[in-house]
């Protein structure tokens, strides 16, 4: 039955990484064989998770890159193209949350949450997705959440953002 999962031969990028589920994400699809291509604010080249990935006998390749910044989001799909090749799976798990009531949010807060959040996860998708199409095969995957259908009272940037992603993908 396993074999039905099996991912060798195939490279997953995952954004996010470094911890948390994004972390869970690279560990689960070593498991089932893949390389890994994983990026996060601030990976370091020895980090946790890539020492993880190898330890199951997958290669890692780490990336740190400033996902509110739409030239760096640009200049890694670019950096990963000609470093790592074709990308079969995208997890566009990266996210990061601002928390103030709406009337304190400022543009600032609400800017950075949506270009990290929303913005960038489009870029990659829209970048990497071209590139599964031409090749006639490829998942992306997104990870929203609970607020994507509830809102947020104190997380207007990320309910927001997230409320975009579940509309991008439903």
């Amino acid at each position: 039955m396993l074999d039905l999962f099996k991912l060798d031969g195939q490279t997953a990028l995952v954004t996010g990484c470094r911890r948390g589920i994004g972390r869970g994400f690279a560990q689960a699809l070593a498991e089932a064989g893949a390389d890994i291509v994983g990026v996060s604010a601030s990976l370091e080249a020895d980090s946790e998770v890539g020492q993880d990935i190898a330890a199951r006998g997958k290669r890692f390749t780490g990336y740190a890159c400033d996902f509110s910044d739409r030239q760096a989001v640009r200049a890694f799909v670019e950096q990963v193209n000609a470093e790592v090749g074709p990308i079969d799976i995208l997890i566009n798990n990266a996210g990061t949350i601002r928390r103030a009531p709406a009337e304190e949010h400022g543009d600032e807060d609400w800017d950075h949450v949506i270009e990290v959040n929303l913005n960038a996860q489009f870029v990659l998708a829209r970048e990497f997705g071209k590139q599964m199409l031409a090749r006639g095969r490829g998942k992306i995957v997104f990870t929203a959440s609970v607020l994507t259908f509830q809102g947020g009272i104190t997380v207007p940037g990320y309910a927001a953002a997230k409320g975009g992603i579940g509309q991008l993908t439903m």
